[in-house]
């Protein structure tokens, strides 16, 4: 996904979650692209279609992941796991900095 655009990546997001699949990213969206989904998501949602998307976003907390300066100056990393499926089929059931435990139903 990297290279595309904000409303490609949206897209591509919604057309899976549509489709009953639960995406996972890697990477995480940011906050702009994350309030964007939310925003279309709201747009496309209808009774007898689409109920809406569930979104959980997971922050990496390894000090790996961090440069020498973050971790001096104190920086949590922004690199993150996103988890977006949709609000019928995904829910979220406890999250802690190392554990996710979410219920997934069939359709």
């Amino acid at each position: 996904m990297e290279g595309l655009t904000s409303m490609e990546k949206i897209r591509l997001i919604l057309d899976g979650v549509r489709d009953g699949n639960i995406v996972i990213l890697e990477e995480g969206l940011s906050p702009d692209e994350e309030s964007k989904l939310i925003e279309v998501t709201m747009t496309e949602i209808s009774p007898d279609d689409f109920s809406g998307i569930e979104i959980e976003t997971y922050p990496r907390s390894d000090a790996g992941d961090k440069t020498l300066l973050d971790r001096i100056m104190g920086r949590e990393s922004t690199q993150k796991l996103t988890v977006i499926g949709p609000a019928n089929q995904l829910k979220t059931l406890h999250k802690d900095e190392t554990l996710i435990s979410a219920l997934v139903s069939r359709r």
